[in-house]
């Protein structure tokens, strides 16, 4: 296979928003590795799929269409199971579109493949390379990380779940917007683990957040596989960041439930970093709420609040109250009324400053 060229505005998926735009784009015949800026082929024979943009919109790729994206690792209850095969990605190969965000890798298992949009497969033709014959990574264009002897000591608003799809997002947005109603300015977020996509992280800038970051800012598609080597050094990197940027609250939000895919690092990294954790839990009933709170037990975490599906009738949240002994609200179902006066006081107490 030779090496190739594309247009400057070819599509290219969110996972490269940090990336800039180049002038040519060239790609050549190499093996991929995680994060490496990769250039692909829909066959004419495919039917179209559906990516995130940069921008957030959802666009269509279409059959015999060439885009951008990158190679990771994936590991979602409700989406797919898939990730780098060993040695990479080889040029010519077919693989898996295995997130919106435009991961690709081979594929081991999906739910209900016919509802996701972007589950197709597709040629990688090539690694991207800069002026220098160097192949670009999304590393290359992450955030520079900071000494931990700048952290401003800004208040933590952890927000958990028991799984995927319990609200963890709408949880952490109710926060944002209780903090911002009690007059502080300046609230940072951050996605800590899991997938990265612009439609999340934009949520939270859309209701406040002064800035809003995830794993791809610094530098790593997905934080996938579980219990990877590194993770804690590069979860403890990106909350040196947070911590040393100026802020009255950092929210932030973590992936899954508090015993798999990364959260046990992330835990652990914030528990040196904090004494003290204000944490809101999204469960997605009652007994599920339960296991989560006496998980957190076992490495000394307290959960303040209790959100979710558990809390969608008054017979549920108060089934969670008397289960877990914690209070529990409803999130989801007024969205324009503003944050319960419950939840303003639970995020009170840790988001403010004196």
């Amino acid at each position: 296979m030779e090496a190739g060229s594309l247009p400057a505005n070819v599509k290219r998926a969110s996972a490269l928003r940090r990336v800039p735009l180049l002038e040519a784009i060239r790609f050549r015949p190499a093996r991929a590795e995680e994060g490496d800026v990769c250039a692909f082929e829909l066959p004419r024979d495919a039917s179209p799929i559906t990516v995130e943009s940069p921008a957030g919109r959802m666009m269509a790729i279409c059959p015999g269409d060439a885009f951008l994206a990158t190679t990771g690792w994936l590991q979602t209850r409700r989406m797919a199971v898939g990730g780098i095969p060993a040695g990479g990605l080889v040029p010519g190969g077919d693989y898996w579109v295995l997130s919106y965000s435009g991961v690709v890798g081979d594929l081991i298992s999906c739910h209900t493949p016919s509802q996701w949009g972007h589950l197709g497969r597709v040629r990688y033709l090539g690694a991207v390379h800069g002026e220098s014959g160097e192949t670009l990574n999304i590393r290359q264009f992450g955030v520079t990380g900071s000494d931990r002897a700048t952290d401003r000591q800004a208040p933590v608003q952890l927000i958990l779940g028991t799984s995927s799809e319990v609200g963890k997002t709408t949880a952490g947005v109710a926060v944002l917007r209780a903090l911002r109603l009690q007059g502080h300015e300046t609230v940072v977020a951050l996605k800590a683990t899991g997938l990265a996509l612009v439609g999340e992280i934009a949520q939270y800038q859309d209701f406040g957040a002064s800035q809003a970051f995830d794993c791809i800012d610094f530098g790593l598609p997905t934080t996938f596989p579980q219990g990877r080597r590194g993770i804690d050094g590069f979860l403890g990197k990106m909350l040196d960041f947070c911590f040393s940027l100026p802020a009255d609250a950092l929210v932030v939000e973590c992936a899954g439930d508090p015993v798999s895919a990364n959260a046990p690092e992330l835990l652990s990294c914030l528990k040196a970093r904090r004494s003290e954790l204000t944490i809101t839990l999204a469960a997605a009933d009652a007994l599920g709420a339960m296991g989560a709170k006496h998980a957190l037990a076992e490495i000394g975490l307290k959960i303040s609040l209790i959100t979710g599906p558990c809390t969608d009738t008054a017979v549920l949240r108060e089934r969670t109250e008397a289960l877990c002994g914690i209070p529990a609200i409803n999130l989801a179902n007024s969205p324009g009324d503003g944050p319960p006066s419950q939840l303003s006081g639970t995020a009170a107490r840790g988001g403010g400053r004196g």
